[in-house]
């Protein structure tokens, strides 16, 4: 996700000069945003995906407001990991949270090479649809897709990230039924 951090935020972006850990394991990016008046600071932390650092990876979890779990559109690979490992991942350190689910490289959808690449393995990009489907059985906020190269659908992404930290989900309490 650093390529879709360091690009949105390039004319604002800072740099962590004392970061948490190793940069190998986290890369930590802050952003100012107005909102109306108001300024938020965005507090955004790239983990390393490498099996490697499976323990290592939690300990940036704490306090996190929201999480953007982030997959790309040209890779049925990553799309499934989302399902087996990041959202079962964040959802274990941080019940509660909310999460949206992320498709970047959406200007490589209907590249023409990429779509050779993906038809000699049998494969297709994901659709906008399989990413809504995803969010919604994963209980995922929101799905929202973006390209960092050509921008597209990037404000909305932090827009999105910053109502979903300011205005949690309502967990719905289940009805137990007593009988005396």
């Amino acid at each position: 996700m650093s390529q879709l951090c360091v690009i949105r935020v390039s004319s604002r972006l800072v740099r962590d000069p004392n970061p948490v850990c190793c940069a190998q394991v986290f890369d930590n990016y802050a952003v100012t945003v107005m909102i109306g008046d108001d300024p938020y600071t965005l507090g955004l932390f790239d983990t390393a995906g490498q099996e490697d650092y499976d323990r290592l990876r939690p300990l940036s979890y704490p306090q996190t407001d929201v999480f953007l779990v982030c997959f790309s559109v040209t890779s049925p690979a990553s799309f499934e990991n989302v399902k087996e490992k990041w959202f079962p991942e964040v959802h274990h350190h941080c019940p509660g949270v909310p999460c949206l689910i992320v498709g970047t490289q959406i200007d490589l959808r209907d590249d023409p090479q990429v779509l050779d690449k993906l038809a000699r393995q049998k494969q297709r990009p994901i659709t906008p649809e399989q990413g809504e489907r995803l969010a919604r059985e994963l209980g995922a906020v929101k799905y929202v897709e973006c390209s960092a190269l050509t921008q597209k659908g990037l404000k909305n992404v932090f827009d999105e990230a910053i109502v979903a930290a300011l205005e949690p989900p309502v967990v719905k309490k289940t009805k137990k039924c007593i009988i005396l």
